[in-house]
């Protein structure tokens, strides 16, 4: 049986597009074996497949991405493999070496432009480094694939290699479990953002549109560099009753809260290339839940709901403005579009696409 090692540098726990990818290769046949990090916060995952996580002494920053390749590269080099895949430039360096060492096929998955991060915008120096490193590794890259059009179209034009293009679609869900909230939603709209709580998407915006919104709450789910900014904002401006951080939950809880949203957001800002040409997993999943969603008006994004008629893109980002945008989509429906976007927009029906990257004979 053909083994496949896929490595990413996060803890693996709410990392659904990895979850979906591996499950899948299981099913055409192959053995996997998926590598991330182990976080002090890391909770047990049980999956169809092995799991390792690397323990560092390193959580973020220079530092930790040369412990975790260094340690990857090893790891690779002396285990048996018949494929390696490689999530993202940030483990593509080790998967690269094996891969041309051991003359064994290499697999790319670029869930971003990881150049064009805002994380980087500010930092000439680090972002110079990983375009080196990006014009090193792609152009020679024969097996690899993308989350939308505008990014393999990116990468085509700069790199002369084709990626292949896999959207971060869930996997079909009829009659999606309930949960509750554990705090007063009665008479109140729900507005939800799932996803990571980090500058540019839009959430200081979706506050601020609060104070404009009184029969409504907010709920953002996940983490990440800007929670702690966030719950001091929300405090400032007296908004706890209105807006609510529930932090990182599993994504098997979660999607219990999808469908109890009246609204789904997406409102990233025009942060760089990697922003512009985002679509993020999260309007896939509001859609599959049959909520409306409200996303930037950037390409990627704004054509979903352009083509499926599944929600409204945003008209002028003031808070006044678009909280009035807000309360005219929440009396409007949806619901046959909804629908109908929901049986087309799932993983099964590019499953077997994924799976012939894998089995071409390069």
């Amino acid at each position: 049986m053909k083994k496949i090692i896929v490595s990413v540098t996060n803890d693996l726990t709410t990392d659904q597009r990895i979850d979906k990818v591996c499950n899948t290769l299981l099913k055409g046949g192959y053995a996997v074996l998926l590598i991330g990090k182990k976080n002090k916060n890391s909770i047990a995952i049980h999956r169809n497949y092995p799991t390792k996580r690397f323990n560092l002494l390193f959580q973020k920053g220079v530092f930790f991405y040369a412990e975790f390749n260094l340690r990857l590269f090893f790891f690779l080099l002396c285990t048996k493999k018949t494929i390696l895949l490689a999530n993202d430039v940030d483990t593509l360096i080790p998967n690269y070496l094996v891969g041309k060492l051991q003359r064994k096929k290499l697999v790319f998955d670029s869930h971003e432009l990881f150049s064009e991060i805002p994380e980087l915008v500010h930092r000439p120096l680090v972002k110079k480094i990983w375009v080196l490193l990006e014009n090193w590794m792609l152009p020679n890259l024969k097996n690899a694939y993308t989350v939308c059009d505008s990014i393999a179209q990116h990468y085509a034009k700069k790199y002369a290699t084709e990626f292949k293009v896999i959207r971060n679609l869930p996997i079909a869900k009829n009659n999606q479990p309930r949960g509750e909230f554990l705090f007063d939603t009665s008479e109140k709209k729900i507005i939800l953002y799932q996803g990571a709580v980090n500058v540019g998407r839009g959430l200081e915006l979706m506050i601020d549109c609060m104070a404009f919104l009184p029969n409504c709450i907010f709920v953002i789910v996940g983490t990440g560099d800007i929670f702690k900014e966030l719950k001091t904002l929300i405090t400032a401006k007296n908004l706890g009753n209105q807006v609510k951080l529930l932090g990182q939950i599993s994504p098997e809880k979660l999607h219990t809260f999808t469908p109890l949203a009246d609204l789904g957001i997406s409102l990233e800002e025009d942060l760089g290339l990697n922003y512009r040409f985002a679509l993020p997993n999260k309007i896939f999943d509001y859609i599959q839940a049959e909520i409306p969603v409200l996303v930037s008006d950037l390409p990627e994004m704004k054509k979903i709901v352009s083509d499926y008629k599944v929600g409204e893109i945003v008209s002028n980002r003031t808070p006044k403005i678009l909280a009035k945008q807000i309360e005219q989509i929440l009396v409007k429906n949806f619901a046959v579009a909804l629908k109908e976007a929901k049986k087309d927009l799932i993983w099964e029906h590019q499953a077997q696409e994924l799976r012939a990257v894998f089995e071409n004979s390069h």
